[in-house]
Order: C-alpha cells, then structure tokens, then sequence
C-alpha cells in the first residue's frame, strides 16, 4: 500500500505523523504544480484552465471534489467556483470528478497540531503550515473534520477567477477589444457593443492560452450568490426521488452481495457450512471474504435471506465479551501513568486548591457510551473487474486511499482502479472506513467481468460498525467568593484515531488530540485548570463520529463547569461570560444571550434552561436548551445556538445543518448507546437505537457571530455543546444532575 494510506486518517495527523518520521520535501517539490487531472480525459476542444474548471462546447462542468454526504457541499464548491466565474448554478454540470492529488484538503492541518484556533502565534502558523505542505505533497484528497468550507473557500474563487479571465482573453482576441473593456455575465463575455459571446464557443479558443494567473478575488459586497440564499443543485432531484444515491445503483447484468461478517468486530471465520444458502432460490454463489462471507445472488432479498441462512462458526472477540468489563477497563485507565496520553493543560495549581482540607471541593463522574454511526443509506459499493480496467461506484470521504485497497486487492496499478464518488445518504464518520468498498472488491474479483452491488444488510451494518469511542471523566474543582476558581479534569476514552490507524496497518504517532478535544480548549481563563487525557487499552474498535472527541469531551467539561458554577451560587451564563478568556467568546456568550433573552426572561416554574460552550474543529459554539418538566417526563422546547464560523456561504444550508447537527446530538444524547454482550452488539437496528422523534424536537433557533474573518466550517461545531446544554437544563428544572449518557436511563422524554 503506498504512503498515502499508510499515514492517513480522519483528523488527519498526518503531519506531525510525517515529521516525526522525518519526512522532508524540498523547496521545488513542496511548491511545484500538481497534475491537472481534467487533462487526461478531456474532450477536443476543451479550455481546462484548473483542476475545477471544464468548459467545451456542450457545456460547462465544474468540479466538485469534496464528497456530499448530505451536508449540501457539492453546492457549495459549485457556488464558489460560479461566483467568480460569472455563470449561474443552473448553467452547470456538478461531479466530483475522478480522485486526484489535486485536490488535497490542507484545511485538515490545524487539526493536526497542539494550538488553539486562535492562537495566530508564529509558532501555531508555522506548524499547521508545515503540516499542510506534508499533506499536499500526499495529495490528502479528504472530506471531514468539518474542513470542506475552509479548504474551499480560496481555491475555488480562484478557480472560478482565473476561467474567467482567461476567457476574457479568448474574447479579446476573437474580437478585437481589449480585456479591459470586456465584463462577463451569465456564462459569457459582454463586449461594449452588446453582443455576446458565450463561454461554450469561446472553449477551443481559450483551450489554446495560458490560464491567466493571480486574479484579484471579489469582495463580498460584489457577491451574487454568496451569502444570500440559494437552491442547492441536489434539492430538486432529492425531493422528487430522482437522485441516485450509491445504493440506488443499477446496471447491465449486475448481481447482488451480501455479506455475513463475524459480529465479534475483528475476529475472522472459523468455518462456515453454505449448503442451505446455495440452494436457495436465486443463489449464485457463496464466497469467503475477510471476516466472513458474501452470496452472491440475482436481487438484494434473496443475498439477505441466504446471507442469513449461512451456517459460520465465528472466533471470539478479541475485547471484553461484557460490556461491564469494557467499563472496567475504561475505569481502571484513572491514575495509571503509563496510560496517561498528554496533560493538555496546566494552569495554576489545580491539586493545592482542590485539597482534601477546601470544604468547596466538588468532584463529579461522567460517563459516554459507545455509539454507532447508523446513516440511513447503509453502506453499499459496486465494483466491476476486468483486465484492463477496474471500476468502482461508491461514496467515500478519502477515495484516493480506496483507491490503493482496491488496487491491492485486484492486483492491479492504482491508474487502472477508477473510482466514481456517489451521492451519500448519509456517513457522520461510516465512510471514512474501507469495509463495504474492499468487501466489494474480494467478491468483484472472484466473479470478473460481471458488476458486484454488495450491499450490508441493517443488521449487519450495526454489528459490524465501528462506533464512536467509550469514555468517562473525572472532575475535582472547587469554588470560592461565588466564583469558579479550579477545575480539574481526567478524561479517559480509548483512541478511535488508534483504532483506525491499525486497520491501516500503522501505529498511531504521539498523543491523540481527540481525546481531550472540546475541554483541554476550553474557552474560560481559570486560575486553577488542568485536562489530562489518559487513552485506554483498544476494546472493540473504533472511529471517528460526527464531532469525534468533542462528542464527549464537551459534555464531560460542560457538564462539570455548570456543576462548579452552580456549587458557586453563580449565575451560568453570567459567570461563562466572567471567565471568557477572550473578546471573540465574550461576544458570542453575549449573543447567545440576547438570543434567548436570557436576562428578561425569568423561567416559568418547571422550566429549566442549560448553558454550554464547546469549541470544537476551530468553530466556538454555544447554545442553551430549554426544558419543561411534566408529569410524564421531560420535554424539550427551545434550542438556542451561536456560532462563531466566519463568513457564511449559504444562509439557508447554514441553518439546516445547525440544526440537524443539534437534532443529531440531542437524540443520541437522550436515547442511544451500543453495548456488549458475548462480544456481539446488542442494538442491530433502529429499534432499539431510536434517535429524536418528530414530536420531541424542539424549535431551533441559530445566529452566526458577524465580524469575523476566517472562515470555518459547521458540519460537526454544534454537535459537541447539545449533551451538555440539555443535562444542566434537566438539572435547573428538576435538580436532578444526569452524569451520563443515555439520559433516557435517569430520566423520561416526551
């Protein structure tokens, strides 16, 4: 497998990965210009002017690499490209294109390195620059971390910048009139006299210049689409049920797999007894394949029913069978030097204050479950073999890494392996793992020629998931004077990002960052704070999930701040807005609460409202949740959020994905869990892992912070503050304090 695989993972510490193994590039290798992968393939007559831009004479195509999982960022790519480009989305074809080094994330890079998003200290510039050149040279093609916008932003303004201008110059030499005195509206040049030329007939033309280099970007008050609300290119086909999601994939003389993996996660077959299967109707063959095996049949039914009829004998798991020993062992990680990871921070003295002596000492236990990813669309792949060529239709957030798994796999050259990336219904972490593509591609290579649609059965997409990491928290603070004074927290998870590195066949270099993410950087100046992070021995594996450690990190600190402020007598939002270690956080604290009138409006009784403030991928976001206590339970009115993100693209897609990403948090936060028992999962579908229903969501209400200039993006950032808001929010109404999630155990919802 080639170094891109071997070093890549989801947030990517890949640079400090690099570096620590001394990998250097030189000044012209880090600086020369990648291959335009639009020119291999390009039709005559084509301008190809970037990576991104396409234009000939049928038309114009832009591309958008960044895989659409449901976020709406084939949309957005497109939208930054036209924006400069001068044409309009409905004058255009989207596709991602083929996988390409061209088209690296080096957003990924302030992940990868020890430094608050907003340090802008020489130091904090320099390694998320040296990160970012290791990653371009990889060529990290990859969507996650919540990097899609950021990444983005620039280089595809650019993109649609330098087509246009080079187009202006095809013009001006078809024409006669100078650059300078041409503009460009809707897809083509307008010439003084007021003829115009349309792009699609200045192609071949243009297709014969140097692309003009270095244009000047538009400020955003010259914008035409951003920043205003805009239709996305996928809502029209989404709503009338004609877009063609990966699952939805069909063609000439495909057959169907499925497969039957061994639910101890890890642990490969023993034997398996295929005679009942291979007599089944529709039936045309049984295989072994890792872990398992897949039949092969004429419809999806039949693959599922004799999926099931496969008689295996599975090896044990190779973690804890019990899920109490998984949290033994999650417990017995405290105070274990050896398993300490980092001390993330370290101000003051956080032992002296909180001594045995200080009657103020507070100290509190939080516990997060494991949790499966479940997307609606479950993971699905076709792959076709032949000799000369390997194709691959499937949606997946690092294709390029695909890629080389099903090269190796077919035993072909990467430049043989052609992947076609798909809609998603869905991934939140799923399709950042490797399983259904190179399943896919063991059964494709057993039956070439013919078109393999393996497909996982729901059942057997919770068993064989890789579900966000298990964790507890220990907290020790204390209060003084109605102040918050020390807070100490001890945070023990396993490392998905070990997990996932050793399915790559690589050991994961230095601490994981996502341990403590979301609380070692939390935005409060104490004069008493410390978050250590202790990684647990592997259980059963593990991925990245929708905000990755944030997901409970933030609800551990969260949690634990509102229990010190309340200790404290203070208020919670006024005592979070005291210990603001900044002017930007301040304001957002602010904002929030002008949002929900949290000054004027005093709760009804059996009303309780939760504060928190959670800053995960670089994105400050705070919210509070309302909650009125009833005699049947709890039900959640009111969701508000603020969130510091930069400029805003698109105002609508904006709002729709905070308020999914608070709807996402809430429901798992209230209902879901995946536990152990035998080595086996117990929850295989969404029956007994029920997220927020319809009745039960609350309205949501969203601001973004205005002023700032960095842009972020905001798949994950509102994700990581909901647990927390609504558990103090369930307190303040009820006095009951909920340490550990599910909250539907402690307490009921309506």
């Amino acid at each position: 497998m080639g170094k891109l695989a071997t070093i890549a993972r989801r947030t990517f510490l890949i640079g400090s990965a690099a570096v620590a193994g001394g990998v250097a590039f030189g000044v012209y290798q880090a600086k020369k210009t990648l291959p335009n992968p639009l020119k291999e393939d390009a039709p005559a007559g084509a301008a190809v002017f970037n990576p991104w831009v396409l234009i000939d004479a049928q038309g114009i195509t832009l591309i958008a690499p960044h895989t659409d999982l449901g976020q709406g960022v084939r949309s957005m790519q497109a939208a930054l490209i036209a924006e400069e480009l001068d044409v309009d989305l409905n004058q255009v074809r989207v596709t991602p294109g083929a996988p390409s080094a061209a088209y690296y994330n080096t957003a990924t890079a302030d992940e990868s390195v020890p430094f608050l998003s907003t340090d802008d200290s020489w130091q904090a510039d320099a390694a998320r620059g040296a990160v970012g050149t290791v990653i371009r040279m990889l060529g990290m093609q990859v969507t996650g971390g919540s990097t899609a916008v950021p990444d983005s932003f620039v280089k595809l303004r650019q993109a649609g910048a330098m087509a246009r201008e080079t187009l202006k110059l095809a013009a001006s030499e078809q024409s006669g009139v100078p650059v300078a005195q041409l503009k460009t509206a809707q897809g083509a040049v307008l010439l003084p006299d007021g003829r115009k030329l349309p792009y699609t007939q200045l192609a071949a033309r243009a297709a014969q210049l140097k692309p003009v280099q270095d244009v000047p970007l538009r400020p955003p008050e010259q914008w035409r689409l951003l920043g205003k609300p805009m239709q996305r290119v996928d809502v029209l086909d989404k709503s009338t049920g004609r877009l063609k999601y990966g699952i939805d994939l069909a063609m000439d003389g495909m057959l169907i797999a499925a497969v039957r993996l061994n639910p101890h996660n890890g642990a490969p077959l023993k034997r398996f007894d295929a005679k009942a299967a291979e007599g089944m109707r529709g039936v045309k063959k049984v295989l072994p394949v890792t872990s398992g095996v897949a039949v092969v049949a004429d419809n999806t039914w039949r693959a599922f029913k004799a999926a099931e009829a496969v008689d295996c004998e599975w090896a044990d798991a190779p973690y804890p069978a019990n899920q109490a020993d998984h949290w033994k062992a999650v417990a017995d990680t405290f105070g274990n030097d050896g398993r300490l990871d980092k001390v993330w921070r370290n101000d003051g003295d956080v032992d002296a204050f909180t001594g045995a002596t200080n009657p103020h000492t507070i100290t509190a236990e939080y516990r997060a479950p494991y949790l499966a990813h479940a997307p609606l669309e479950p993971l699905a792949a076709v792959v076709k073999v032949s000799p000369e060529r390997v194709d691959v239709w499937v949606s997946h957030q690092i294709p390029r890494v695909a890629q080389q798994k099903v090269a190796a796999i077919v035993g072909q050259p990467e430049s043989q392996v052609h992947l076609h990336n798909q809609y998603s219904g869905g991934s939140f972490g799923h399709r950042l793992e490797f399983d259904h593509v190179t399943l896919a591609a063991e059964v494709a290579k057993q039956m070439p020629g013919v078109p393999i649609k393996l497909v996982f059965r729901r059942e057997e997409d919770f068993a064989h998931d890789y579900p966000r990491q298990i964790g507890m928290a220990r907290g020790r603070g204390a209060v003084d004077g109605g102040q918050v004074q020390a807070l100490g927290l001890d945070i023990a998870t396993v490392s998905s990002s070990a997990s996932q590195f050793g399915r790559m066949g690589q050991a994961m270099p230095g601490p994981d960052g996502q341990i403590a993410a979301g609380a070692w950087n939390m935005a409060y100046a104490l004069p008493h704070c410390r978050v250590r992070a202790y990684r647990v021995p592997e259980l059963a594996p593990t991925s990245s999930w929708r905000s990755v450690g944030a997901s409970t990190a933030g609800f551990f600190a969260e949690s634990f701040m509102d229990e010190l402020v309340h200790a404290a007598g203070a208020d919670p939002l006024a005592e979070r807005l005291r210990l603001a270690r900044d002017e930007r956080s301040r304001q957002l604290l602010q904002l929030l609460g002008r949002m929900c009138d949290w000054k004027g409006a005093k709760p009804a009784p059996g009303v309780g409202r939760g504060v928190a403030f959670v800053t995960s991928f670089g994105v400050p976001c705070a919210q509070v949740v309302e909650v009125r206590r009833l005699p049947e339970g709890i039900r959640i009115e009111n969701v508000w959020v603020a969130v510091d993100v930069g400029p805003v693209i698109d105002p609508v897609n904006f709002e729709n994905l905070v308020q999914g990403g608070v709807v996402w948090a809430l429901g798992h936060a209230m209902n879901c869990e995946i536990t152990y028992e035998g080595g086996k999962a117990q929850q295989s579908n969404f029956h007994a892992f029920t997220g927020m229903r319809l009745n039960q969501c609350p309205a949501i209400h969203v601001q973004a912070l205005a002023g700032t200039a960095k842009i972020r993006g905001v798949g994950e950032p509102p994700v990581p503050p909901a647990a927390p808001a609504l558990a103090n929010a369930i307190f303040a109404a009820t006095g009951q304090r909920i340490r550990e999630m599910p909250f539907a155990k402690h307490i009921d919802f309506v």
